[in-house]
């Protein structure tokens, strides 16, 4: 990434420090009215996930039920005392705060503090260490992680951050790179001024712009930059696109780790990656169903949704959402064993509703379905008598539904017959690939051949034949 600066340098490492032991993290969630505790509990279940999925470990957790959030710390004064007293931290939010030290010099002091020989440093192996992170389980304000980080000592990151961090981790493509780099920028741009340590960087006007305002403005040139980019990219993908239009198109979407990559890999006989993992996939893969059909129908594999998914994500991924936009049938992939499934098939839901892909045909999958007892699995029959229940290990539960994707696109198909002049035997290739022979015979005209096909590619291959 561009460099904008000494200040936005810093902050990224605040954000993204890789430290190399397992940082541990306390999570913080409020309850406000209209949230059950069920839905309290399990938010705050996957945010753990997300966490371990940067590679910290949960130590601890502090929920409080209130009818909003406090608008200085999210928490009441009580629970942020509390939180900061597993942290280290002072618990005054104000300026005279005390925010720890580094984690070296405190081990420093500690031994300074209990040997004689105060040049000597050796861990503490009865007191654990203290919570590095605290991960709020909300969108907060540059004022409000300041006043915890004061409070507590630790990095604070709210669910957008921690989310922004992942993604940024588990982008491999060109295209993933770029648009997690902009949704990036943006959650980092209004958090320069109330980063702990920016003030300490802002040293007074160069050429009639404060250090603060020339990174916000390199920010924003890096924004347009990477919006150029993308937008090239974009066309780039757009063609590739139009070269699959003839070509039948199934888009797998759902909630993250509900087992796309799995069900994409057994049924197009890939190599995609598969991890036990939140956002494991942030790439669009496309492949061809296995056994393959006549004509190919391709598979594509999409990014994974999650609750509170930031909005400035999902716009940079937006074009690579428009395999669903733009698939013939979308198979909606839920984890059937998930208690919580219902709420995140919503959430599914509303991400398609955003970029309009309503309106696409779709079947529900509710996969994992070997985690699920006889007597769930009844239930689940009678709330969606029309879902397919299925196991990605399960050879006979994935023939059935290749016999259901494929029997999607045959009752769209008519039958139609050409004759093929001689000198257009050319032709034939394209035939073959976007149709599916039934006969072929001779004339004196050129070669007679039937076909079964969906009316677009029937409609364009008369047209290129220039028939009647």
């Amino acid at each position: 990434m561009a460099k904008t600066g000494d200040s936005l340098g810093a902050e990224e490492r605040r954000i993204t420090r890789t430290v190399s032991h397992v940082a541990g993290a306390m999570l913080v969630g409020v309850q406000t009215p209209g949230v059950d505790d069920d839905a309290h509990a399990a938010s705050l279940a996957e945010l753990g996930r997300l966490v371990n999925t940067l590679g910290y470990e949960v130590v601890g957790t502090i929920s409080q039920k209130r009818d909003e959030l406090d608008g200085a710390t999210v928490l009441g004064k009580g629970r942020i005392e509390e939180l900061a007293a597993i942290t280290g931290g002072s618990g005054v939010v104000g300026p005279a705060a005390h925010v720890r030290q580094s984690k070296a010099r405190e081990r420093f002091e500690d031994a300074d503090r209990r040997k004689p020989n105060a040049g000597q440093i050796e861990p503490d192996l009865e007191s654990p260490p203290k919570p590095a992170f605290v991960i709020v389980d909300h969108d907060m304000s540059p004022n409000q992680a300041r006043n915890i980080e004061r409070a507590t000592g630790a990095q604070v990151l709210d669910r957008t951050g921690v989310i922004v961090e992942i993604f940024h981790r588990h982008a491999h493509s060109r295209e993933a790179k770029l648009q997690v780099e902009m949704a990036r920028l943006k959650y980092i741009a209004p958090r320069l001024r109330e980063s702990s340590s920016a003030g300490e960087r802002r040293q007074g006007y160069g050429a009639g712009e404060s250090d603060l305002e020339l990174e916000r403005r390199k920010i924003r040139d890096r924004i347009a930059e990477l919006k150029e980019q993308l937008e090239a990219i974009q066309r780039d993908s757009d063609h590739r696109r139009d070269a699959r239009r003839d070509q039948p198109r199934v888009a797998l979407v759902g909630y993250t780790n509900a087992g796309k990559s799995s069900l994409m890999q057994a049924l197009t006989d890939s190599e995609v990656l598969v991890a036990d993992k939140l956002f494991a996939t942030l790439d669009t893969t496309v492949r061809a169903l296995q056994p393959e059909t006549k004509p190919r129908i391709l598979v594509s594999d999409t990014v994974g949704f999650i609750k509170k998914l930031p909005h400035d994500l999902v716009v940079s991924f937006r074009s690579t959402l428009a395999e669903a936009l733009e698939a013939s049938l979308l198979l909606f992939v839920v984890d059937a064993s998930d208690p919580t499934y219902e709420s995140q098939l919503e959430v599914t839901h509303n991400v398609l509703r955003e970029i309009g892909a309503e309106i696409v045909p779709s079947r529900l999958l509710l996969n994992k379905i070997d985690r699920v007892s006889e007597v769930d699995r009844t239930t689940l029959r009678a709330k969606h008598p029309d879902a397919i229940l299925l196991s990605a290990r399960s050879p006979a539960d994935l023939a059935a539904l290749r016999e259901t994707i494929t029997t999607f696109f045959e009752v769209a198909m008519v039958e139609e017959e050409f004759v093929v002049p001689y000198a257009k035997q050319g032709m034939l290739s394209d035939v073959y690939q976007h149709a599916h022979v039934l006969s072929e015979t001779y004339d004196a005209t050129g070669r007679i051949i039937k076909v079964r096909g969906f009316p677009g590619v029937i409609a364009r291959l008369r047209r290129t034949l220039s028939l009647s």
